[in-house]
C-alpha cells in the first residue's frame, strides 16, 4: 500500500470521477508516501495548518491505472523522513477503485500530526 494525504472534503468531492489534485497540474503527478512514518513527516512539513480531518488514502499500488514511479524528492526530504527514501508518484488521475481504505491523521498534544487511526 502507498499513502496519499488529502483533506476529507477533497476526497469526497466528485466521487463519480477519478481523484485528482492540484499537484497533477503543477508537478505532473499526485504525491504519495511509502509508509506511515513518511506520511506523518510529509503531513507535518506540508499540511501543518490544514484543518481536521486530514486523511491518508490507502492505495493498492498494483491496482492504480496510471503509471506509478518511485522517485527521489525534489530537494531534501521532509524532516522525519528517511534520507534516500523514494516517493511513489502517480502520473495521472487516480482511479478510486485502487483506494482500499482511509486513515485519519490525529494530532498530538503539541499540535503536530502524530498518529494515523482507522477511519470509520
Amino acid at each position: 500500500m502507498i499513502l496519499h494525504l488529502a483533506p476529507l472534503d477533497d476526497w469526497l468531492s466528485d466521487p463519480g470521477r477519478p481523484y485528482t489534485t492540484a499537484s497533477l497540474l503543477t508537478d505532473g503527478f499526485i504525491h504519495c508516501s511509502a509508509d506511515e512514518q513518511t506520511a506523518l513527516a510529509v503531513a507535518n512539513a506540508f499540511f501543518a495548518d490544514t484543518p481536521d480531518p486530514l486523511m491518508a488514502l490507502l492505495i493498492e499500488e498494483s491496482q492504480v491505472e496510471p503509471m506509478v514511479k518511485w522517485e527521489a524528492p525534489h530537494g531534501a526530504p521532509p524532516p522525519g523522513a528517511t534520507p534516500g527514501l523514494l516517493f511513489p508518484h502517480v502520473y495521472g488521475r487516480l482511479n478510486r477503485s485502487a483506494v482500499k481504505g482511509l486513515l485519519k491523521l490525529e494530532r498530538g498534544p503539541d499540535g503536530r500530526w502524530a498518529t494515523l487511526t482507522p477511519w470509520s
